[in-house]
């Protein structure tokens, strides 16, 4: 399960509009129109998906259960898994 709060560089509490703020940002910075990268359409890809589920409130909260019951069931591998997402996203960036 990807972390879609480290997708787009906020955490789990930020409010709405820092969720499009950040998807926006994002957006521009993989947009492959604008970013030649190999990799960028994988990436405007994930964050806006990541955008799809965080921005509405019934998909976020089934999200944020989901995510939950991960660290909750197997929170090594869980937490090996963001690490490594928030890891890559901050070396990446």
């Amino acid at each position: 399960m990807k972390d879609l709060y480290s997708l787009l560089g906020i955490s789990p509490g930020a409010t709405s509009e820092l969720v499009k703020s950040a998807f926006r940002k994002k957006a521009n910075q993989f947009h492959p129109d604008r970013n030649a990268s190999p990799d960028a359409p994988a990436r405007f890809r994930d964050v806006r998906a990541a955008y799809e589920t965080l921005s509405d409130p019934t998909k976020r909260k089934a999200y944020d259960d989901l995510r939950q019951r991960s660290l909750i069931d197997d929170p090594e591998s869980t937490a090996v898994e963001i690490w490594s997402s928030y890891c890559s996203g901050v070396l990446v960036d």
